[in-house]
């Protein structure tokens, strides 16, 4: 253990694991598959890159999102640990050279996405490797009865026959029961073995708000409140709308959301976590792997798909264990709306096939072709080319990616990068002949060194122009011209969503789609949404004791600090001070008819939070009555 406390210091700078790690560590480090459940913000890479930094070989984590693993690739970088991602897009020839140095020991992690672990590339590499450890990130997804099923997860365990003396790490932040067991089987297991913290969050207040006006309510609790905030809208154009309408009201907000330009969302994101802006209004594509502890309000204004996805984003606040609040402010046909957008999220299979063979035309792939090729995808543009509505182009890719024959991945950043084919001596001959060429291969040399011709190198078309004072654009067709030519391997930047077959194109008519999966699908999401509509209107029971028995874990405590616990104590407070309050009010009450808030002014802050209770108690039990100009009098 003190070797692991080394790793952790010399890497993360503390001193100390938080509740649980150490355990699952031990674990990892005995050779045990192990399945660790803990909380959003509960320190879940430390439990597989601590073990693996203490060990020789390279860990592979399987994850489903490129943005994160991005992310956590860049932050590994940043401490000096050798670490690269395998995703979908990525020319061939850089897959080729990162799988080579996991070969030969250059990287200690390679973060995968999982539909990468279904090429005979990667399988093939794979056994050369010297693996100590497979973590799967958000393991939730290898389970359809989970709450984001993704079928590739599913080839995982073909890594377990490859590497069967490697164990499994499986990581995610919240599973049912049934879930629990899934992901242990479709992992293949050797024996139980699980960690898992409560779900309880005891810093943190639930609470659900009925309210007509949403805008206002949210502008009165953020000036009410301090601290910074969240704000999740389930659209994209919402989201800016929104934050516009609070920068008008004097509150610093931005918008964010995956289609929103690299640069736009970068700026918005560093701003937040530098407190430059206080609230971000997003989709609930913000907040993965997002390290900022200090968040002290997260507000829902549409309702969550189901309450593991509540669970997730609610938890994104109080991370660093202070008092924080999760709020939903709940509209009157929020709760119908949820069930009418939750089964249009499954068209029927004739308009899945419509939107399959409208993909297989706009990318000109013949039939049996096209496996695990990505190609960008404009969401618009393809709609309106084949008439088909934007909405029920999503939820079709939706549907063909839980089929296993689609992948949408949603907008993520990547900078151009060049690699040279040409070793020097050929280089220079190929220079020689081509005199045009000559200044941008010398300019990329001169600006990013001999690197060109070891691995992929990040570039800038616009640095380049300016060295060179040519137009970029210039730029940009030379590079393309070279790479045609074999000269080099030059990717383009791109910023958008892409869209992967999974499978060789099949003929629409006759694709492997199974209706009875589909209506079990359809049905489980319509009993998550449910889920999510109990939780809003109960609101006779603890909020944390809800959320608790959903995954499975029963207790008689209430958390004391979500609306129905505070409502419970002031209850109780109410009943405690009732004939003292009443005789206070009845006795301002002799002289004249007075309005609520004169009233008030008799009281104290704490006596004020009981007033409106009592008032309206008075009211029904005919003590009190209203005059016509809004005035209460005494009946007594």
């Amino acid at each position: 253990m003190e070797d692991l406390h080394h790793i952790l210091n010399q890497y993360w700078g503390y001193d100390s694991f938080r509740p649980g790690q150490e355990d699952i560590i031990s674990s990892v480090l005995e050779g045990q598959d192990t399945l660790a459940i803990l909380p959003t913000g509960g320190g879940k890479s430390i439990c597989f890159q601590v073990p693996a930094l203490a060990q020789e070989g390279v860990c592979l984590v399987v994850s489903p999102l490129i943005a994160l693993m991005k992310d956590q690739v860049e932050n590994l970088r940043k401490r000096g640990i050798l670490a690269a991602a395998l995703h979908a897009g990525m020319p061939k020839r850089e897959m080729d050279m990162i799988l080579d140095n996991c070969v030969f020991g250059a990287v200690k992690f390679l973060y995968v996405s999982p539909e990468r672990l279904q090429t005979e590339l990667f399988l093939e590499r794979a056994k050369r490797m010297k693996v100590c450890l497979l973590a799967v990130d958000e393991a939730h997804c290898i389970s359809q009865w989970g709450y984001d099923f993704r079928p590739p997860y599913l080839e995982i365990v073909k890594l377990r026959v490859i590497l069967p003396q490697v164990p499994v790490l499986a990581l995610t932040a919240s599973a049912t029961e049934v879930v629990k067991a899934d992901i242990q089987e479709k992992l293949g297991f050797k024996k139980e073995q699980v960690f898992q913290q409560s779900f309880a969050r005891k810093n943190l207040s639930y609470s659900v708000l009925s309210v007509e006006d949403k805008e206002a309510r949210l502008r009165e609790i953020l000036q009410k409140m301090k601290g910074t905030a969240i704000v999740y809208v389930r659209n994209r154009r919402r989201t800016q709308e929104l934050a516009d309408w609070l920068l008008r009201q004097g509150i610093k907000a931005a918008a964010y959301h995956a289609g929103l330009p690299h640069q736009t969302r970068a700026a918005a994101q560093t701003n937040w976590i530098q407190d430059q802006v206080r609230v971000i209004v997003a989709t609930n594509a913000f907040g993965m792997g997002i390290d900022k502890p200090d968040v002290r309000l997260v507000v829902h204004l549409d309702l969550p798909d189901s309450l593991e996805a509540y669970y997730q984003e609610a938890g994104r606040a109080g991370r660093d264990g202070k008092y924080s609040y999760a709020t939903v402010l709940l509209g009157p046909e929020d709760t119908s709306l949820l069930l009418k957008k939750t089964q249009e999220a499954f068209p029927p299979i004739e308009t899945l096939k419509r939107v399959y063979q409208a993909l297989a035309n706009f990318y000109q792939l013949a039939t049996g072709s096209g496996a695990f090729q990505s190609f960008d995808f404009d969401l618009a543009q393809f709609s309106r080319t084949y008439q088909l509505s934007p909405v029920e182009v999503h939820h079709s890719l939706k549907q063909l990616e839980a089929e296993g024959l689609v992948l949408m991945n949603e907008g993520f950043y990547s900078p151009s990068k060049v690699y040279f084919l040409l070793e020097h001596t050929a280089l220079y001959e190929f220079q020689i002949m081509n005199e045009t060429l000559e200044p941008l291969i010398k300019g990329l040399l001169r600006l990013y060194g001999g690197e060109l011709y070891r691995d992929f190198v990040k570039i800038s078309e616009a640095g380049l122009a300016k060295h060179l004072e040519l137009p970029e654009k210039t730029v940009r067709q030379q590079l393309q011209h070279l790479h045609q030519r074999q000269v080099l391997v030059y990717e383009a930047q791109h910023d958008g969503p892409q869209v992967q077959f999974l499978a060789p194109r099949h003929d629409a008519n006759r694709m492997p789609l199974d209706q009875k999966r589909l209506n079990q699908f359809r049905e489980q999401a319509l009993s998550k949404a449910k889920a999510v509509i109990a939780f809003m209107e109960n609101s006779q029971q603890c909020r944390t004791q809800q959320i608790l028995q959903y995954f499975g874990e029963i207790t008689k405590e209430n958390c004391r600090i979500c609306d129905y616990c505070l409502a419970q104590k002031k209850k109780a407070r109410l009943q405690e001070n009732k004939l003292h309050l009443e005789a206070k009010v009845l006795s301002h009450l002799k002289e004249m008819p007075l309005h609520p808030k004169s009233i008030a002014t008799h009281f104290s802050s704490s006596e004020q939070e009981l007033l409106g209770d009592l008032l309206q108690e008075m009211l029904e039990n005919q003590l009190v009555q209203y005059t016509p100009e809004g005035n209460l009098k005494r009946l007594t």
